[in-house]
């Protein structure tokens, strides 16, 4: 269970004023946050979690990337707390809190895990439809090209996705797999993780075209769960934090808790198996097969310029 650290963590980030200090001061000396400040209003998370077979060590086992993506955590002064759209960065950085305590204890993984995010408690609210959502103080290029590290050979994009009237369900949901341009199909392993994780059937994202563009284009996009998918060629899968309604993500006290530690503990899993080699996003063959019948599709990422996007949190 994961209870504790997204209470510690949401108490953390619950405040004005990003406090470093006390983001690091929660996590062991080993596996201290890398915490930039980009403007007064926003900072750049990154953990980095060397595992027993992985790269960092010259192992083979592949890295994973956990991006917790977010708009903002906050929407002050018009709002004042945690909004909803912190949900991707508690998550992220609960769930490095809980695996870096994890291997304090004695526990091990095999592959690395990078965690990422980005911490905006003043992001802007902006009218938008169904509900009105937030959009951050940092660039959205320059927030991406933070969160996704080279090094990441697979991605988990974590995002609350509550302010649309598609899924229609409260929970985590996952999305079908991106990859260069390509929504695939959806990993089974994943899949069966979420399956196992919830004890309930698991529950799928739809996507549309749109939504795997970039923000530049003046698409309308779902949110930007799925954004780090076209600055990178290695597999994406987004998490999605779902609701029954709309909600905006600018409306304080309506993240669900439980929510939440389930999103980690999927995330948690997710981890430890892909760092054994037991979890894949997509089929190898079956992508070449695809490209080769119809084509690349890189050209859905490109960043078109002097266009403001439409999204929707």
């Amino acid at each position: 269970m994961i209870w504790a650290e997204i209470i510690e963590i949401s108490k953390i980030i619950d405040s004005p004023q990003i406090d470093r200090k006390a983001v690091q001061a929660a996590f062991p000396p080993q596996f201290q946050p890398e915490i930039t400040s980009q403007n007064s209003d926003v900072d750049l998370v990154k953990i980095t979690i060397p595992g027993t077979r992985g790269r960092i060590r010259g192992g083979d086992q592949p890295t994973l990337g956990i991006i917790g993506r977010s708009e903002g955590i906050g929407a002050r002064p018009e709002v004042k707390g945690l909004i909803s759209d912190s949900d991707g960065a508690i998550v992220a950085l609960a769930t490095a809190l809980k695996i870096s305590r994890m291997l304090e204890k004695g526990e091990s993984i095999a592959g690395d895990l990078i965690f990422t995010t980005h911490l905006c408690p003043r992001a802007k609210i902006m009218e938008h439809y169904p509900v009105p959502f937030v959009i951050s103080k940092l660039d959205m290029q320059k927030a991406i090209g933070f969160e996704v590290d080279p090094a990441m050979e697979a991605i988990l994009s974590i995002d609350a996705t509550k302010g649309n009237r598609i899924l229609n369900q409260g929970g985590v949901a996952i999305t079908p797999t991106l990859k260069e341009g390509y929504l695939l199909r959806v990993s089974e392993d994943l899949l069966d993780t979420l399956e196992t994780i919830t004890g309930k059937p698991p529950l799928v994202l739809p996507l549309t075209t749109q939504d795997i563009t970039p923000y530049s284009n003046g698409l309308y996009h779902i949110n930007s769960i799925m954004q780090p998918g076209t600055v990178t060629s290695s597999p994406v899968v987004g998490v999605a934090i779902t609701s029954e309604t709309a909600i905006p993500g600018c409306a304080a006290h309506s993240t669900n808790p439980s929510d939440l530690e389930t999103a980690a503990r999927f995330v948690l899993s997710t981890a430890q198996k892909f760092a054994q080699g037991r979890c894949s996003f997509y089929d190898p063959e079956e992508f070449q097969l695809i490209q080769k019948l119809y084509g690349p599709l890189k050209h859905l990422t490109r960043k078109e310029t002097n266009i403001q996007g439409s999204t929707s949190n």
